[in-house]
């Protein structure tokens, strides 16, 4: 049996990087996966994806497109949930963005609002729509990535990690607030990795010789991989974790140790 057999899950920002990896290690354990994603092309290729596989434990994928900064699409992700598998039993927040590295003083205020609708607004209302949901029902797992920018800020992209430094102590209060309803509410905390935002964060272009020198920055010796942060969503998603909440989870090579 599958870690999550049965369970019912919606993955956003699942089209791409580590949402990617998300969905298909939930389906993979037997989860039922919605794929919210903003990109149809993205969010499309991914269910394919997980559809050729030959999964053991009968998992599913169906996508929806969403934009996790306006409440109408959460609303229609927690109803297509209910209605095509009747129930949601875990909500990952992946969906985020951030700006070029740069001087801070230097991001457009564009961009600013941005980052902060997407990285923080849409916890507000995934929380706002998914709470009540899991107070009702009695148990839930409402988990999100963040960063371990959140902990260590750096140079060039610090309003990005203030948005994640908000959303880890929103967690933490979260968790607090909701573990009385039988909620769980926990983060993962990446390493960089290579994502379709790995230029951004790093401001220069990725070449393999750029991957060689940051990891020689990290304990174990190598950047963050989609798999590893699947692998930790799927642990905290489980029952396996059945006692753990308000916990920000770095997945970082031990890199906050340096």
């Amino acid at each position: 049996m599958g870690r999550l057999q049965g369970k019912t899950a919606i993955v956003t920002g699942g089209g791409s990087g580590f949402g990617e990896a998300i969905a298909h290690g939930f389906v993979a354990e037997g989860a039922h996966v919605i794929v919210a994603d903003i990109s149809v092309a993205g969010g499309e290729r991914v269910v394919q994806e997980i559809r050729s596989k030959e999964y053991i434990h009968g998992g599913s994928a169906i996508f929806l497109q969403a934009d996790v900064t306006k409440r109408g699409d959460w609303e229609k992700a927690l109803s297509l949930a209910k209605t095509k598998f009747g129930k949601c039993d875990i909500v990952v927040n992946n969906a985020g963005t951030t700006y070029k590295k740069q001087p801070s003083a230097e991001v457009s205020e564009a961009d600013f609002d941005r980052v902060v609708a997407i990285n923080v607004k849409s916890i507000y209302l995934s929380s706002s729509v998914m709470l009540p949901y899991f107070v009702e029902r009695g148990s839930g797992v409402f988990l999100s990535t963040s960063s371990v920018g959140a902990m260590r800020p750096r140079s060039g992209q610090v309003f990005y990690a203030g948005t994640k430094g908000f959303l880890n102590t929103v967690t933490q209060g979260l968790a607090a607030e909701y573990g009385p309803h039988g909620v769980r509410v926990n983060t993962i905390c990446p390493l960089l990795a290579a994502t379709n935002l790995l230029e951004m964060f790093t401001g220069v272009p990725d070449t393999p010789e750029g991957r060689a020198e940051f990891a020689k920055g990290v304990p174990l010796g190598r950047m963050s991989e989609p798999s590893d942060i699947a692998n930790a969503a799927v642990f905290l998603a489980s029952d396996a974790a059945g006692f753990i909440t308000g916990v920000n989870f770095p997945v970082d090579g031990g890199r906050l140790t340096l």
